[in-house]
């Protein structure tokens, strides 16, 4: 991917950010009140290309809603922040966010661990966020969902991407039944997403009668993986699902077939990129799962497509860039819904009305039809397995999961 800056997107919206404070939730810019939308994603590092197609998503949204002055009296503008895939830094851009009235809400982030320290400041604020990728079950339902006793922990976080309980069960399900693998050795990055996918995907393929042969736990800082390679081969494994993300998935995989073994390698959204199969030479056959139906498959997503190439974006949309585009839409229908409910101004409690507002949005958006559950977790429980063929992601199969 070529690089771009968190300004060269964010650079397109030329509002005058010295507009004075009116009486409204806003800022005053000339006859509009200008609303600021938030974006936090690591748009430098490893984990970079999603990060940039996040960004770029949700600027084509904003760019979007101004154009069709879908909120009359509005000017929504994009401020992205790169949190580096660090949880101190994204509580850090928390902070910055708060501190900008203007900000209404914010998208983001791509890490679960980095959500995990932006979540408690945000509900303290009262200011809404939509996560496109956050899939730890936990940041909507608290640790007692994996006993049943789900209870929701922040009033203000919502997210557009389905949880690892769904997804992890999607895996086990499409190894077992359809892939008819029985044999699994399982490793996770010790990460809040990873360790939670793994947790969910083991408990789901015991339960459909699989065997987990041997787990590991790895530093995803770590690039030479042959210790743990040289393991798997002992236990007759016939697969090795990973929770974690790409760049170390990817020489994880290579590692694993250059010691002779021709097994699948499986993970979840985080290793469904692009980039996967440029870091990996033999990644022909890998598996991932990822949320939604294939964007390209849907007739919903014709236009996102359309105008993402008409933008002119340097970087590809890449796995969230629908959930993103989404996500920011849902803020924008909340703020609709606020400006409506206030005699067409943004109300002076623009964060309030803003957070009020989400549990009656609803819309069909990019992935789907978009609305939100009693724990601020998406609806929409669809997810694809995707399969490596000539060197690209092919979809496979969609559907909700069984189970185990």
């Amino acid at each position: 991917m070529i690089a771009i800056t968190a300004a060269l997107a964010a650079g397109s919206l030329t509002l005058t950010a010295c507009g004075s404070r009116d009486d409204d939730g806003g800022s005053s810019n000339g006859d509009k009140t200008t609303v600021v939308i938030g974006l936090d994603a690591p748009l430098t590092g490893d984990l970079s290309a999603l990060g940039l197609g996040m960004q770029n998503s949700a600027d084509l949204a904003v760019k979007t809603a101004n154009k069709e002055e879908f909120v009359k009296g509005v000017e929504f503008k994009l401020e992205p922040l790169d949190d580096q895939a660090q949880p101190t830094v994204g509580q850090q851009n928390a902070q910055k966010f708060i501190s900008n009235k203007d900000v209404l809400g914010v998208v983001g982030p791509l890490n679960s661990s980095v959500s995990q320290q932006m979540q408690k400041p945000f509900n303290d604020a009262g200011l809404t966020q939509v996560s496109p990728a956050n899939t730890g079950t936990e940041l909507t339902q608290g640790d007692g969902w994996k006993t049943g006793n789900s209870v929701r922990q922040f009033k203000t976080f919502f997210r557009t991407a389905t949880t690892d309980e769904i997804q992890g069960a999607f895996a086990a399900d499409y190894l077992y039944n359809k892939a008819k693998v029985k044999k699994v050795y399982l490793i996770d990055d010790q990460k809040t997403y990873g360790a939670g996918l793994a947790a969910s995907f083991k408990t789901n393929f015991t339960k459909f009668g699989g065997q987990i042969v041997g787990t590991d736990h790895i530093n995803p800082d770590d690039r030479d993986f042959n210790a743990v390679v040289a393991k798997i081969k002992k236990t007759g494994a016939e697969a090795l699902y990973y929770g974690g993300e790409y760049p170390a998935a990817a020489p994880l995989s290579q590692q694993l077939k250059d010691s002779g073994q021709n097994i699948p390698f499986m993970g979840g959204d985080g290793i469904y990129s692009g980039e996967f199969p440029k870091l990996n030479k033999k990644a022909e056959g890998d598996l991932a799962t990822s949320v939604g139906k294939p964007v390209e498959q849907l007739d919903s997503a014709k236009t996102f497509i359309k105008n993402y190439e008409a933008g002119g974006y340097e970087d590809a949309y890449e796995a969230y860039g629908g959930l993103t585009y989404d996500a920011t839409w849902a803020i924008i229908e909340a703020v609709k819904l606020a400006v409506e409910g206030n005699d067409g101004k943004v109300p002076s409690d623009g964060r309030k009305a803003v957070l009020d507002a989400m549990s009656k949005v609803k819309f069909d958006g990019v992935t789907g039809t978009i609305s939100f559950d009693e724990f601020g977790d998406t609806t929409n429980h669809t997810m694809t397995a995707y399969k490596i063929k000539n060197n690209a992601w092919a979809p496979e199969y969609s559907g909700e999961p069984k189970l185990g």
